[in-house]
């Protein structure tokens, strides 16, 4: 059991504007996969959250820092960032790259780098992504997976796996029952460290 995450650290966090979308029914999948494992998952809706850009101040990365300057939602989500080992980031793909909500979390993040030294340590991600085209390099989604891969790998953060596929209205994505069956094996992925 040494080798099995500890209850509790599963953060969700999903990146696009409708609750029950298709990169939130691929989250939904992998909660399902992580939960028969026993993990606890505490799931974040960032459309809900008034989340700011960046400012690029640099206030987050000054030696005697407090953190991320911006006093907002984001206040909220740094903490269970830190706490939680493991983290399923959920988009849809706009416009050739992940949501603006999702970008939004995700550029904010980077105030864990100086103010948190070891913030992103031992963390793991699972990313869900889904997108209109049936072809992920036509869509965009591999844009935002090598967004997702260039700037966990900067920061030392092993991606666990990934889950994409195509689908356009809400829901559709429920049809793809291999996906669905691929994305609750990477939530049980995710008991293991």
């Amino acid at each position: 059991m040494s080798n099995q995450a500890k209850s509790g650290d599963v953060l969700v966090l999903l990146g696009s504007p409708r609750k029950k979308g298709n990169s939130a029914t691929l989250a939904e999948h992998i909660i399902k996969g992580a939960e028969s494992k026993n993990l606890k998952v505490e799931t974040v809706f960032l459309h809900d959250m008034k989340i700011a850009p960046c400012q690029a101040c640099y206030a987050c990365q000054k030696p005697d820092s407090k953190g991320c300057a911006i006093d907002d939602d984001m206040q909220t989500i740094y903490p269970k960032l830190i706490k939680n080992d493991v983290w399923v980031i959920a988009s849809p793909v706009y416009w050739f790259n992940m949501s603006a909500q999702t970008k939004l979390f995700m550029d904010r993040c980077f105030a864990l780098l100086a103010h948190e030294k070891k913030a992103f340590a031992n963390k793991r991600v699972a990313i869900a992504m889904s997108y209109a085209d049936p072809d992920p390099f036509v869509s965009g989604c591999v844009n935002a997976l090598r967004s997702f891969q260039d700037a966990f790998g900067y920061a030392g953060v092993k991606i666990v796996g990934m889950v994409y596929g195509s689908a356009t209205e809400a829901g559709e994505i429920r049809e793809n029952t291999d996906l669905l069956r691929e994305a609750e094996e990477l939530g049980k992925k995710l008991a293991i460290k």
